[in-house]
């Protein structure tokens, strides 16, 4: 599992973008099977993820998914996380860590919910706007508000432009982008992605402990 430092491409469709994410420096991948522009099918996902080097997360993103669908792609595909990102429970994260590597549990930016969360086996809180996959950007602020165990990943209206600042100024681990990186929903832009990682390598240089 990747520890520190996450940099997340998701919304993942086309093997070009994958392998084109991961020869630019990101190091997990995300695939949704929920509904979404950007929603991919077992098939395709396994395809890609076989052509994906092994130390490269790839991450199935699932909400509100009976836990059995979830352990059927994650066996069918070759996931090595699921990201939850629907109103699934600290116990939902508990059974799914018996099958799969990582857990991701999405949240909302909001003081309450972090600290709830903090408290379950996810490996990383990914905080999150109202509307995800909205590229909509949303404030981070009440990540200043609370001392976390678990590390956080950042997402929602992340761009090249934005990326740097986020990750210098907040105590987090690791970003995830899709829409600030796309021609369209599910292409992804080459350009915009080696931006994107490099402004988040960057950020993350000049990181102050937290």
């Amino acid at each position: 599992m990747i520890t520190n430092q996450v940099i997340k491409i998701c919304g993942i469709t086309r093997e070009s973008d994958a392998l084109g994410a991961v020869a630019q420096g990101a190091n997990a991948l995300g695939f949704i099977f929920a509904p979404s522009p950007r929603n991919i099918d077992v098939e395709t996902a396994r395809d890609i993820i076989k052509r994906v080097p092994s130390d490269v997360l790839t991450v199935g993103v699932f909400r509100n998914a009976e836990i059995d669908e979830i352990v059927e792609i994650v066996r069918r595909a070759n996931l090595t996380a699921v990201q939850l990102h629907g109103r699934e429970s600290a116990d939902d994260v508990s059974l799914l860590k018996a099958y799969v590597n990582t857990v991701i549990k999405a949240v909302v930016c909001d003081t309450e919910l972090l600290s709830e969360f903090d408290e379950s086996e996810a490996d990383f809180l990914l905080v999150d706007g109202e509307n995800p996959g909205s590229g909509e950007p949303h404030d981070f602020e009440p990540l200043r508000r609370v001392t976390l165990l678990t590390p956080v990943i950042a997402a929602g209206g992340l761009t090249p432009l934005t990326v740097s600042s986020v990750v210098r100024n907040y105590p987090i681990s690791g970003v995830d982008v899709s829409t600030g990186v796309e021609i369209a929903p599910g292409i992804k832009d080459p350009v915009l992605v080696a931006q994107f990682v490099q402004a988040a390598r960057d950020g993350f240089s000049q990181q102050l402990p937290s």
